[in-house]
């Protein structure tokens, strides 16, 4: 070792952090390739029997260097917290793996028992895991709390193997009576993708301790989502769920948004650049409006979500106690949308709570959509239907369906059937006493079908009376059905009625429908019913007071619609 390299190390050793059971190189900046240049290190470490930290972060670890620590680690049975992360600067990535056997073989020899095991920005891929594999499985990390692996490189096949090693620590930590118990994931930037993120998600559920999952920019879409959605209401002690920069889009916001249900202890949410949209913020303010007792931070920023659905969520976060910040940045809301979304925020006192909007991306921009839509007409009706049966699958796993809703539907008589398929007035009063049975055929599960039958009743609307109140009558059952659930419930259904009726740009290719006059009208009879509660009306009309210019053909019911709707919105409960 050079001279120079022996003054380094020994300027560096003066200067060493020795306390509370840590010894610390970290950022040091060493060369340490082999056992000569480690000598001073390993003296120290000799010298420190209680040793319970090892920093060797922003060092640079050899092959050889690593044998000769791992020999001095083999003594040390009192370690519990290693942070290694940045340790292998300049090596080729065939030496990592080598170096770190070598290492975790000495952890495992001496009996330690760790609970921290930092080996983030180490650029080491799958060969690397692969060099942790046997450590993360055996006893020393039975007793392990906080796990970081950010900036990695795992790629699909480190994320297997990774969960692979917890699900087999778990099981054998079991078998010993006393399991796993992982409190903090990190993995961020380590191209998860689905299949990497769904496997993790079978550790995850397996494991329920989880108290921080960090895996932001990890290229995972709605499949992985939906399999970390459901993982993660297993884990209900988590306090920080931070996805950001991945890609949810509704399905995965909306299983997302489930999950969240179940959880009480959550206080940061970051699903930020993570293109929730407005039908997943809709979904989101659900929830804060029924759970999330002790949220703090919620950062739904560069999401495409529109002004309506910002304050929409705006509206719901006003009444969480612990609320510090709301980041709603880089959306579609535009200059009018920043500023009554401000002003709203100020109107409530909250005006401190909400994040700069300094890099919103504008109105989002509609023009040629109708002709779009035209394009694909024929194609519509089929993707429709598989992206709401897909929808409506992530809803009934992911437990939204309620017991008393859940029972298979006996076979609907060919009359009801009739009504659905081709409505009209006389065959709506044809049914007598059995129009009572169309509530049977909508469900909270399937809220676009359930937003279709409403459209299709409510377009029978006239003023001759006995088909107004037969109408109206089956509009009534039908909707104290679909918003006497929850909350969660109710906004997937609104949503969906306001993609149909042209208020919300929604996913997909769903149909909007061509409005008549006495729909508008079978809604603002509704709004004036106890069953739809204030918030519904509030939601209803963040976005009709936003959107008017949709409802043009319908101008005198639309002014009669919100005429009421503002003044429902304005009553003192």
């Amino acid at each position: 070792m050079a001279s120079d390299d022996i003054a380094q190390l020994a300027d560096v050793l003066s200067k060493i952090h020795v306390g509370d059971g840590e010894l610390g190189f970290k950022g040091s900046g060493l060369k340490l390739d082999n056992a000569e240049s480690v000598e001073e290190l390993i003296r120290e470490m000799e010298q420190y029997p209680g040793l319970r930290a090892l920093r060797l972060e922003g060092n640079t670890l050899g092959v050889d260097a690593a044998r000769a620590i791992a020999k001095a680690l083999e003594s040390k049975d009192l370690l519990q917290r290693c942070y290694w992360s940045d340790m292998f600067t300049g090596r080729l990535r065939s030496e990592i793996p080598t170096a770190l056997r070598c290492l975790g073989g000495a952890l495992m020899s001496s009996g330690a028992r760790l609970t921290d095991l930092d080996l983030s920005d180490n650029a080491f891929g799958p060969d690397g895991l692969k060099g942790i594999e046997q450590l993360l499985k055996s006893p020393s990390c039975h007793t392990l709390q906080e796990l970081r692996l950010n900036n990695c490189g795992m790629g699909i096949g480190g994320g297997k193997i990774l969960a692979e090693a917890l699900i087999e620590g778990h099981s054998q930590s079991s078998a010993y009576g006393a399991p796993l118990k992982l409190r903090v994931f990190i993995a961020g930037r380590n191209r998860l993708e689905n299949e990497g993120a769904s496997a993790l998600a079978n550790a995850f559920q397996l494991m329920g301790s989880l108290e921080e999952v960090h895996m932001p920019q990890n290229g995972i879409n709605h499949a992985g989502v939906v399999a970390l959605a459901s993982a993660m209401q297993h884990n209900p002690e988590l306090r920080v769920l931070n996805f950001n920069d991945n890609t949810f889009t509704k399905r995965g916001t909306l299983a997302m948004a489930q999950a969240l249900r179940h959880l009480r202890n959550v206080q940061v949410i970051n699903f930020g650049d993570c293109l929730v949209r407005s039908e997943g913020a809709i979904a989101l303010a659900a929830v804060l409006r029924e759970g999330l007792p002790i949220l703090k931070e919620l950062n739904l920023s560069f999401g495409e979500i529109t002004e309506a659905a910002a304050l929409v969520v705006a509206q719901a976060a006003m009444d969480k106690p612990d609320m510090e910040k709301v980041d709603l940045n880089g959306n579609s809301l535009g200059e009018e949308g920043c500023e009554a979304l401000r002003e709203a925020m100020k109107n409530m006192n909250k005006g401190s709570m909400l994040a700069s909007l300094s890099d919103d991306d504008g109105e989002p921009d509609d023009e040629g959509e109708d002709a779009a839509d035209d394009a694909d007409h024929d194609d519509a009706s089929d993707d429709c239907s598989e992206d709401n049966e897909e929808d409506s699958e992530i809803v009934k796993e992911n437990g939204i369906t309620r017991k008393d809703d859940s029972p298979a539907k006996p076979q609907s008589p060919a009359e009801i059937m009739s009504v659905l398929s081709c409505p009209s007035a006389e065959r709506l009063l044809q049914l007598g006493e059995m129009r009572m049975s169309l509530q049977q055929q909508v469900d909270a599960s399937d809220p676009h079908k359930a937003a279709d039958i409403l459209l299709k009743i409510a377009s029978l609307y006239s003023e001759e009376p006995e088909t107004k109140t037969a109408v109206l009558e089956t509009i009534d059952a039908v909707l104290k059905k679909l918003l006497s659930g929850s909350v969660f419930q109710s906004y997937c259904f609104l949503s969906s009625l306001l993609v149909m009726m042209g208020l919300l740009k929604g996913e997909g290719k769903m149909k909007k429908v061509s409005l008549v006059p006495g729909q508008l009208l079978c809604l603002e009879h509704a709004i004036q019913q106890e069953y739809f509660l204030q918030h519904h009306a509030a939601l209803l009309h963040t976005f009709m007071s936003k959107n008017s210019g949709a409802l043009e053909s319908c101008s005198t019911a639309s002014e009669r619609l919100s005429s009421t709707l503002e003044k429902k919105c304005h009553d003192q409960h």
